[in-house]
């Protein structure tokens, strides 16, 4: 079957970004269809849609992967099937550790929508402003648990699998669903802390750093290496990371392993000091104090309190 016109145009747009991927990152342009209210689409891991940006439209995110995720200041980890609703200009990335040349197809299935769309349905369909609610807590970025996760994955890929009216149905089935989630099944996950804006560059040297930190989570992380890679100063580089990603290099290092420390505490049974080792700690103590500070609880509390 031939692909759409809006099918090539967005497979032009990929092939030109993969090309020119050298160029400094811009925030994410989502293309608008003519023919939806909003953009339902699926994309690969690793991919040209796979990293840390932000834009105006609302993003509500599904994982058919696992790894670690960063939304505004909050880092942590993620399985397969979790769902994450990210308001508007919230930067945002999902990493997964892959071995080299290795593609996760159709990994990530994302819904963008604009805020003056939902303003401009409201104007005209009153009973739409009980989603206020939920708008208002996306700009925290809000993570789904229990059955409105399940139900919203579901609802989720019904939308892109409707067209016309019933993917209208089918979004405003989701929204409702999503909306009406009691308070055990979302949390709310970051500050309400959004980027600056008025920088171009942002998105491309975080977004080294990001990837530098990923590939070696496990190993050695320096602050000098990512510098270098964004063509900085260790002390420039370490100003413009916090002030781009609301946290300092550091604090990110650290939360990224300790998130990936949790993963191997709930899903294996090798003992804390190889898990320390595993996540970049030489010294177990140490391990132990920051997965503390960063959980509340030390690693052994945690794997006890999870089983």
């Amino acid at each position: 079957m031939a692909r759409s016109l809006l099918d090539r145009a967005d497979a032009a747009a990929t092939d030109a970004a993969a090309a020119e991927d050298h160029r400094p990152a811009m925030r994410e342009l989502v293309p608008h269809d003519p023919r939806h209210s909003a953009r339902w689409h699926q994309h690969d891991y690793p991919g040209v849609f796979a990293r840390w940006n932000y834009h105006p439209e609302y993003e509500l995110h599904l994982a058919r992967r696992q790894g670690q995720y960063i939304v505004g200041g909050s880092v942590g980890h993620f399985e397969y099937g979790q769902l994450v609703l990210v308001g508007p200009n919230v930067p945002h990335e999902w990493l997964t550790q892959v071995p080299p040349g290795e593609v996760l197809e159709d990994s990530d299935v994302v819904l963008q929508f604009r805020h003056e769309w939902l303003q401009e349905c409201e104007l005209l369909l009153p009973e739409l402003g009980e989603l206020n609610e939920l708008w208002g807590r996306a700009r925290f970025g809000v993570e789904f648990t229990g059955a409105a996760a399940a139900d919203g994955a579901r609802l989720l890929d019904a939308v892109g699998a409707a067209t016309g009216m019933d993917r209208l149905l089918s979004m405003l089935d989701l929204f409702r669903r999503l909306a009406q989630a009691p308070e055990d099944e979302y949390r709310l996950l970051t500050d309400g802390w959004t980027p600056q804006l008025n920088d171009p560059h942002a998105q491309e040297i975080i977004g080294r750093a990001l990837n530098y930190v990923s590939e070696n989570l496990t190993g050695d992380v320096r602050l000098s290496v990512a510098a270098r890679l964004a063509g900085m100063s260790e002390s420039a580089f370490s100003r413009y990371f916090t002030r781009a990603s609301g946290q300092n290099f550091a604090a990110m290092v650290r939360r990224l392993r300790i998130a990936h420390a949790t993963k191997l505490l709930l899903r294996t049974s090798l003992p804390v000091a190889q898990i320390a080792h595993q996540v970049g700690y030489a010294n177990l103590s140490n391990f132990n104090r920051q997965f503390r500070r960063e959980t509340g609880r030390t690693p052994t509390a945690y794997r006890r309190a999870a089983g």
